[in-house]
């Protein structure tokens, strides 16, 4: 009797142990009462994939701090089988892979991203639930949905901030949590965990793909083109849960069957939340415009893409005080996002049939009949900008739009000049770039290039103008005429055989950022270069100003400085051009005092609680990975109590900050001993009205004591402020081209404005970016706002003793992909 105990304990034993665990029974803590961290997220994946059949796991890469960029898929046994043939098929219905596609079998797919904002967690904690309760044998619905779909989840797209904020909150929170939102637990410190190790938001990158968490994704992406994509995000503690249909304004390209199974899945959604008795709201806030959000850019790739938001963010912590008297806990978040998350797969399986049906019929249409005005988008091949158009071509491989050449040159076309900025007769060169919008990522390319998207409400969140050409500062057309690229576009390489001879001189251009990446390797070489500020020309070629002039007198003392410079060409693909002479044939000669020694630059950027960390971030990877050029971080409270001795240039980002009297003493007397101020955006108004410097108080506002004209109605609080704002919108600035802060960007510079700032002319100093009487402009700019911009400086340079100011009122490096505002930057950084 007691043997035959022995065995049925052991059948049991043995049972219980060859169980899928649940994340509560797998976690350290108890599931939903602690935070997880990202390497025990990444475990419980590790262990499902490992203990079930219907899991597989695919790394896709790491971040910039070295943790695992994973997503699992989850489908039925067969499926997982047959997993090849089914992408492929997929591609197939997308028309991005030869072969005939089967419409019968395809399988519907939906991909779930967790937490793009680090410290927004709960999504990243319910991801574990959710990939258990597929998986899970006995649950009987999910066996069925996994029959015709691929589910694919991503834990946790941000891991690097995810981790940031975990980490944190553990060090912080009391040991019972504490609701209270004075507590420390509730107080995430600068820069906090929703932005990744550059602090830049990943839920803004998608089109632009600045981040390598981005580039890392979307080559997965590309690979599966999901049908569905919901992206789960935390918002402020009070606000009820927010799921699709979308607010207005739509994108004019989001298709009406886009529209309705968005809300037919949120009307599943309402379903669960009404007999839960949870609040919830749709169709507001959230607007689907914007191409370069995780809801928008699976849209405009043919995607249902969605944004789910629970109240919570950084300052719920485990638990938090709510005005209503409620205490929101953790739990309550995931178990929010559990049920979105599920319901989204029940409708997508429900509906597979149809899905996949307008899937295919979404790329159907963008090859056969593209929605826009615009057939065919001209980018002028020119030698001058072979980095710029190489930078954008590496833009388009990622998110496999397709290009070529043009056949043979073509005049008379009539279309939309993006420089000028007007409508005409063009001409195409043989060679010139083409991207037609008759291909399977039509829509993508057409939001993307088109020269302005339209509004259907100005009421929007987000910047309202990003077209690629103003972005890279080419020179394109946008044509209603259908012209098809006749073969394969491919740049001309600058790889060059090396000389032992050193020449009296090596000369390069400076047309693009890639030019200042190579000046900064050959000044952190010890390698001394000029730049000419006036044009010249010299053994039959033409040179601008601004271009670098590395001579052999002022290297006579460094040995192997000519080899170790061609090196450095040929490693960063550089052209540079051999002078044999000093002797120009026009302009001024080699040796003339215009050709100006660089300093190099030794760079300190405050950084604290109140300095705005994206600006921040935006200069961070600038430097990292645009010029691989160091910089120096130092803390705010340092321009108290420190010299900036150390440092020849001193960069302030935005943010509310203060500089007292004393420190702008302090930054006077530096910059009357050599050093450089770059000011950026809001950091401008620290200097404006102070004594000792030149920016002046805005005397365009309106007199105050004018009799009010129009009645303010409370409903429309927030449609009338936008009248004075604009959420982003692209301006053509007049550049100074004699200045060197111009340098390599022509008459003019169309400037990515996000901000509502109107400073007056310099009166002493020089407005090398401006405005004059007539603003032109792409998308919204409030009417209010348009009035106070004429005759105002956008960029600027204040002489101060030995050394300068330098306001850039439009943040030249916003979010990373204004290609042509990092040279302007650079111009500020090394000029």
């Amino acid at each position: 009797m007691r043997f035959y105990l022995s065995i049925i304990s052991l059948l049991t034993f043995v049972q219980l142990f060859g169980q899928l665990q649940t994340p509560d029974q797998f976690l350290p803590h108890n599931y939903g009462e602690q935070f997880t961290p990202h390497h025990l997220l990444v475990d419980y994946f590790e262990y499902v994939a490992e203990n079930s059949e219907k899991v597989e796991l695919i790394p896709y890469g790491r971040t910039n701090q070295g943790r695992p960029l994973m997503v699992a898929l989850i489908s039925s046994e067969s499926n997982l089988q047959n997993l090849e043939s089914i992408r492929l098929n997929n591609l197939r219905l997308a028309g991005m892979e030869s072969g005939e596609a089967n419409l019968d079998n395809a399988k519907a797919i939906v991909w779930l991203s967790y937490s793009v904002h680090g410290n927004e967690p709960s999504g990243s904690e319910c991801s574990m639930q959710v990939l258990y309760d597929l998986v899970d044998p006995n649950n009987a619905q999910s066996k069925e949905w996994l029959e015709n779909t691929i589910i694919i989840i991503d834990p946790s797209v941000n891991p690097d901030g995810y981790s940031r904020y975990t980490h944190w909150y553990k060090n912080a929170a009391n040991k019972l949590a504490n609701p209270n939102l004075d507590s420390r637990e509730h107080n995430e410190p600068w820069p906090g965990g929703r932005v990744n190790h550059y602090l830049f938001d990943l839920n803004r990158d998608w089109a632009w793909a600045t981040q390598i968490e981005t580039q890392q994704r979307l080559k997965l992406y590309q690979e599966w083109m999901p049908h569905v994509h919901p992206d789960v995000h935390e918002q402020y503690i009070d606000n009820p849960y927010y799921f699709a249909p979308a607010a207005e304004p739509f994108h004019q390209y989001i298709t009406q069957w886009q529209r309705d199974f968005q809300t037919e899945i949120g009307k599943n959604h309402a379903g669960y939340f009404d007999e839960n008795g949870w609040l919830y709201f749709t169709r507001e806030i959230f607007d689907l415009f914007y191409p370069s959000y995780g809801d928008t850019y699976p849209t405009f790739n043919g995607a249902i893409g969605m944004t789910y938001e629970q109240a919570g963010h950084s300052t719920a912590g485990r638990a938090a005080s709510m005005r209503n008297g409620d205490t929101l806990l953790l739990k309550d978040r995931m178990a929010h996002h559990h049920t979105t998350s599920m319901s989204t797969i029940e409708m997508t399986s429900k509906n597979a049939s149809r899905v996949v049906k307008n899937f295919k019929a979404y790329f159907d249409e963008g090859k056969n009949n593209p929605q826009g005005n615009y057939k065919t988008f001209v980018i002028r091949n020119k030698e001058e900008d072979a980095s710029k158009i190489k930078a954008l071509l590496t833009l388009l491989d990622r998110h496999k739009i397709q290009y070529g050449k043009a056949a043979n040159s073509k005049s008379g076309i009539n279309g939309f000049d993006y420089q000028n900025n007007k409508t005409g007769s063009f001409f195409i060169n043989e060679n010139d770039l083409v991207i037609s919008a008759y291909q399977p990522k039509s829509v993508l390319a057409q939001v993307l290039f088109e020269p302005e998207g339209v509004l259907s409400d100005s009421l929007t969140y987000d910047i309202t103008a990003w077209a690629l050409p103003y972005a890279y500062g080419l020179e394109a057309y946008a044509t209603t005429t259908k012209i098809l690229p006749s073969a394969n576009y491919e740049g001309g390489s600058n790889a060059r055989s090396m000389t032992s001879d050193v020449p009296y001189a090596w000369v390069a251009r400076w047309e693009d950022v890639s030019d200042a990446r190579f000046l900064g390797a050959l000044l952190q070489e010890g390698i001394k270069v000029r730049y000419a500020k006036t044009a010249f020309t010299i053994d039959g070629k033409s040179f601008h100003e601004g271009s670098l002039v590395v001579t052999k007198a002022d290297n006579s003392n460094k040995t192997g400085w000519s080899q170790t410079m061609q090196e450095i060409a040929n490693e960063q693909g550089k052209a540079i051009m051999r002078i044999s002479t000093g002797f120009v044939d026009t302009g001024k000669d080699l040796g003339s005092y215009l050709m100006e020694l660089v300093k190099a630059p030794n760079v300190a950027m405050i950084y604290g609680e109140e300095v705005d960390s994206y600006t921040y971030g935006f200069v961070w990877s600038y430097f990292e990975q645009s010029l691989n050029y160091g910089i120096n971080t130092i803390p705010y409270a340092q321009l108290k109590n420190g010299s900036l001795d150390k440092y020849n240039v001193l960069i302030l980002p935005e943010g509310p900050y203060e500089l007292s009297d004393a420190i702008l003493k302090t930054i006077k007397d530096w910059t009357n001993e050599g050093g450089k101020v770059i000011c950026i955006g809001s950091a401008h108004q620290k200097f404006v009205g102070k004594e000792g410097f030149q920016l002046k108080e805005d005397s365009t506002e309106e007199n105050e004591s004018e009799a009010i004209k129009d009645i303010h109605i409370y409903g429309q609080t927030e449609r009338s402020s936008i009248s004075l704002a604009t959420p982003g919108a692209i301006v053509k600035v007049k550049l100074d081209t004699s200045h060197p802060l111009s340098y390599g960007l022509g008459s003019f510079y169309y400037s990515l404005k996000t901000n509502d700032f109107h400073q007056p002319y310099l009166e002493k100093g020089w407005n090398v970016g401006y405005l004059g009487d007539k603003i032109e402009k792409k998308g919204f700019i409030g009417a209010g706002l348009l009035k106070k911009m004429p005759h105002t400086m956008v960029f600027g340079v204040e002489d101060a003793g030995e050394g300068s100011i330098i306001y850039l009122l439009d943040d030249p490096l916003f979010r990373g992909f204004w290609h042509e505002g990092e040279l302007l930057f650079s111009n500020a950084l090394f000029f």
